[in-house]
Order: C-alpha cells, then sequence, then structure tokens
C-alpha cells in the first residue's frame, strides 16, 4: 500500500469516526450539549497561556515569511481576542437549541399526523484560513446543533489551532462528549482527501477567495456553502446627512480593515460630492487610509487614481477606492456589477431612495444608515457564525444555528394506507394545522 493509501484509510477512518460521534452527539438532550459548550469554554481559559503561546510562534513564523498584511491581521490571537472568542463559547450555549424544533405540526386525517422536526445536518467539513478563533466559534455551533465537524486551518495557523483544538477536546472529554466530533487537519493534501469523503461529510463550508471557493465547488460532490470575497460598498446618496456620512465610512473601513465586511469602495453621488469628499477624505486620511479616485472625485480631492480593477479588489487593507455616480441607478447597477453579495449600505434621509436601494442591490445584507461592518452573526445575535454566504440560496448571510440544521418529515398513523384516499371513493384529507 503506498503513502497516499495509507493516508487516505487514515483520513477516512477518522471521517467514520466523527460521523459516529456525531450520531450520538445529535441525541443528546439540550442540556447535556450546553454543559460541553461550558465545558469547551472553561477548558480554553485554563489553557489560555498555551494557546496564546503557540499563536506568539504563528506570528513569528508569519512575519518571517511576508505573510500579507490582512492575512496577519486575522492571524494574530491575544488575549482580548481570545476573551471574546471565549465569551462567544457560552454566548451560543445560551441561545435556543435548534434541533427538535417542530416547524410544522398538521393533520393529514384522524389518526394520521405529520411534522417537520429540525435535525442536525451530520458531518461538517469547514476549511478556513488564518483566523484561529473563527475554530472556536465553527466548533461550538457545531457542538450546540448537534454535529460534527471536520476543520481545516490555514498553514500560517497549525500551532495556534492545535493548541485551540486540544483545548476543545478536553473541555468535550470532561463533559463525556466523545471528542471525535471536532476534527482538526492540518495539511494541504488532507484538504484534497477531504472533498472527497462523500460518505461521511455532509457539508463543505469554504472561507476564502472567490477562486478558493470554486476550486472546492469543482472538486467535491459534497454540497458547498460558499463564502467567497467581500467586496462590499458605501453609497452616499444626495440626500445623506455628511456627519453620519463620514462617521460611517469611517467605521466600516478603518474598524477592522481585514474583515471580509469592510468596505473597499465608495460610491457618491454628484450632487453631494464637492461637500462631501473633502471632509471624508481628510477622516480618512488621518487615519493613514490610501485613497484611489476615478476622474470626477478627483476633480475634487487630490488622490491617487483609481483603475478598473480597483473596483473588483478586495484590498482587506486600509485602502479604499472613489467613484463619483450620476444617480442612485448608477450606483446600483455598479455594485450589482463588482459587488460579491456580501454586504452593501446606502447614507441617506430619503426613505424612497433607501427601498429602492434595498430591494434592488443583490446581496445578503443590504443596510441604511449604519456601517456594513454589523454584518456578523454575533451582532445579529447569533451567538456566533461558521461564515458569511454570500450565495443566493438559503442559508444566507452570517450563517449560525439555523444554517446547521436541516429538517426531516415525521408520519406518526395507525394502520393508515394511501389507497384509501385514491380512486372513486376516495375520502379526502382534513389537512389541519394543529
Amino acid at each position: 500500500m503506498t503513502a497516499s493509501q495509507v493516508a487516505s484509510v487514515s483520513l477516512t477512518a477518522l471521517a467514520q469516526q466523527t460521523r459516529e460521534a456525531a450520531r450520538k452527539l445529535a441525541v443528546l438532550p439540550t442540556d447535556a450539549r450546553n454543559r460541553a459548550i461550558e465545558a469547551i469554554a472553561q477548558a480554553l481559559e485554563a489553557s489560555a497561556p498555551e494557546i496564546l503561546a503557540a499563536n506568539q510562534g504563528d506570528c513569528e513564523a508569519a512575519l518571517a515569511e511576508g505573510l500579507a498584511k490582512p492575512l496577519y491581521g486575522r492571524l494574530k490571537l491575544d488575549a482580548s481576542k481570545l476573551q471574546g472568542a471565549i465569551a462567544g463559547v457560552r454566548d451560543v450555549g445560551k441561545l435556543p437549541d435548534p434541533v427538535g424544533k417542530v416547524e410544522i405540526h398538521r393533520e393529514l386525517d384522524d389518526g394520521l399526523v405529520m411534522q417537520r422536526v429540525a435535525c442536525p445536518v451530520g458531518v461538517l467539513g469547514v476549511i478556513f484560513e488564518s483566523r484561529p478563533d473563527a475554530l472556536v466559534q465553527i466548533a461550538t455551533l457545531a457542538i450546540k446543533s448537534g454535529n460534527g465537524v471536520i476543520l481545516k486551518g490555514g498553514k500560517e495557523a497549525v500551532r495556534s489551532c492545535t493548541a485551540l483544538t486540544k483545548a476543545i477536546h478536553n473541555g468535550l472529554t470532561q463533559a463525556g462528549v466523545d471528542p471525535a466530533v471536532v476534527r482538526l487537519l492540518t495539511t494541504r493534501e488532507e484538504t484534497l482527501e477531504l472533498l472527497q469523503l462523500d460518505q461521511y461529510v455532509d457539508l463543505i463550508i469554504p472561507r476564502g477567495s472567490n477562486s478558493f471557493v470554486r476550486f472546492v465547488q469543482e472538486n467535491t460532490r459534497i454540497p458547498v456553502l460558499g463564502h467567497a470575497d467581500g467586496i462590499c460598498h458605501l453609497y452616499v446618496d444626495k440626500a445623506a446627512d455628511i456627519q453620519k456620512a463620514v462617521a460611517i465610512a469611517i467605521d466600516a473601513k478603518v474598524g477592522y480593515p481585514s474583515a471580509c465586511n469592510a468596505i473597499e469602495t465608495l460610491l457618491v453621488h454628484q450632487a453631494i460630492a464637492p461637500d462631501f469628499l473633502p471632509e471624508v477624505a481628510q477622516a480618512l486620511q488621518a487615519k493613514q487610509v490610501e485613497l484611489r479616485g476615478d476622474e470626477s472625485s478627483r476633480k475634487v480631492i487630490d488622490i491617487a487614481a483609481a483603475t478598473e480593477a480597483d473596483w473588483s479588489t478586495e484590498y482587506s487593507d486600509l485602502i479604499l477606492s472613489i467613484k463619483v455616480v450620476d444617480s442612485l441607478d448608477e450606483a446600483i447597477a455598479h455594485i450589482n456589477t463588482y459587488g460579491s453579495r456580501h454586504t452593501e449600505a446606502v447614507v441617506t434621509q430619503d426613505d424612497t431612495t433607501a427601498a429602492t436601494f434595498v430591494a434592488q442591490v443583490d446581496a445578503a445584507g443590504v443596510f441604511q444608515n449604519c456601517s456594513t461592518r454589523f454584518a456578523d452573526g454575533f451582532r445579529y445575535g447569533f451567538g456566533a457564525e461558521v461564515g458569511i454566504s454570500t450565495q443566493k440560496m438559503p442559508p444566507r448571510g452570517p450563517v449560525g444555528l439555523e444554517g446547521l440544521v436541516t429538517y426531516k418529515y415525521q408520519i406518526k398513523g395507525d394502520g393508515h394506507i394511501v389507497a384509501t384516499y385514491s380512486g372513486a371513493n376516495a375520502k379526502p384529507f382534513t389537512h389541519q394545522d394543529l
């Protein structure tokens, strides 16, 4: 047997173990899964020194290898960020249990009752880069929703992810849950093997670039929930409050520029551009934001020229492209052409303009008079998220617990047969919701 065959057999066996562990997790009562989540939070707290030291090792190696600035920002896990992740674990534990929720309860006929009941998806395969805290969010959401999860982080975060997984396994063991429900992969070869495990993995969630998501989709038979680029826009309408618009632009660009919900392009109506652009440019440049503009914006402010490529670039850095538009329609057309269907926002005091923008912009999140940075599972009250889906089919946007359950139809009868309800003397259904 070749080395690759050994690796394949080994990963297949591990995935089978995760599937079996997930089946047992799925039937645990809510209290038992919540206890496991609290045990994970305590284990992460106890292991904080080891986790932070591992992350420091990853960061030092990343700097030596010249990791891109946006990825380095996502990689770094300091004490504050770790505490935030642990708080997120406990927040998930407080959320209502989605498993077992009766979505439809209907009498088909006397003694014949149908229910549609929420149930776990099964085993998730989640591939992400740089952000080790994402591992904590994903694992916790999986456990709460009764799913097993096989995680693959980026090579730059191997030490961090290994330390976090060890702590999670300790917590699960203390709670009496098979730690095989959370599995960590560390090599690219394992990623390729994972994509072939359609017998044991029910859903793949890739978090990365459009090209990476397409690669995953083209190399697996497993359903894929795509989380691609975050090319987000802020449109400042002619009826905008300039002070609000400036504050929103700063927040949406500067707060966390490497986040996928940060804006990459600022669209400005030509009627407000002479007043707004000098003020927003000064505020952004004071925050070290590099500005690139089209010809119209450069007539108002002295900035570098934008190219066609800028409109379709996710900078994930302190860089912002600016374009002046003649109308709301032009702004919407630009967004629908270059946006990634992630999150888009309009600043306007005109409700008709806002309603048109919200209705016609094609994105998972469409906001009025607020920052795109609100596009986040925690901020939505989901506790955390496994990713933000930019596809049109649900789940869309931040995917929390509700996106990690499917449903099954359960029917209970008493000797009922279909023949009773067909033919010349067919008995009618009652179809009464209970």
